[in-house]
């Protein structure tokens, strides 16, 4: 059997939404949502990542982020033959990504930079597996 490799073509923030008015503490709560989808035809993987921030005193989201990642396989040819790492991996591609842009707007903002630290998310690759469909 061959190992599956696969390599990022091209990412793209679709929706971008930062309310600073509502930015009141450091003390941040971040919430994740993944889903994919497969195409089997050209053996191509869509990736929605989405990152919401709050305070962690007031619920209010301040911050949603949605990125769109998308990877290119070698050597697989159906949804089944998709490996298990790459649900964890394809994440960890994508976030510094984020984690960049984040940083990026919030310090041009000319208010103090919201820097997300960086995070093991290995635990969102059940998740997108199973949020994840074919085309």
């Amino acid at each position: 059997m061959q190992k599956a490799a696969f390599s990022i073509i091209n990412y793209q923030f679709d929706r971008v939404q930062i309310d600073l008015n509502n930015h009141k503490s450091k003390d941040l709560a971040l919430a994740f949502k993944t889903k994919g989808l497969y195409d089997n035809e050209n053996s191509t993987f869509e990736l929605h990542f989405v990152v919401n921030i709050s305070n962690k005193v007031v619920e209010n989201s301040f911050v949603e982020i949605s990125c769109k990642g998308n990877f290119k396989f070698e050597n697989v040819s159906s949804f089944e033959e998709i490996p298990d790492f790459f649900y964890r991996n394809s994440i960890a591609i994508l976030f510094p990504y984020v984690r960049a842009y984040l940083s990026l707007v919030t310090t041009q903002a000319n208010v103090p930079g919201i820097i997300l630290p960086t995070l093991n998310l290995s635990n969102l690759e059940t998740e997108l597996k199973s949020n994840t469909t074919t085309k």
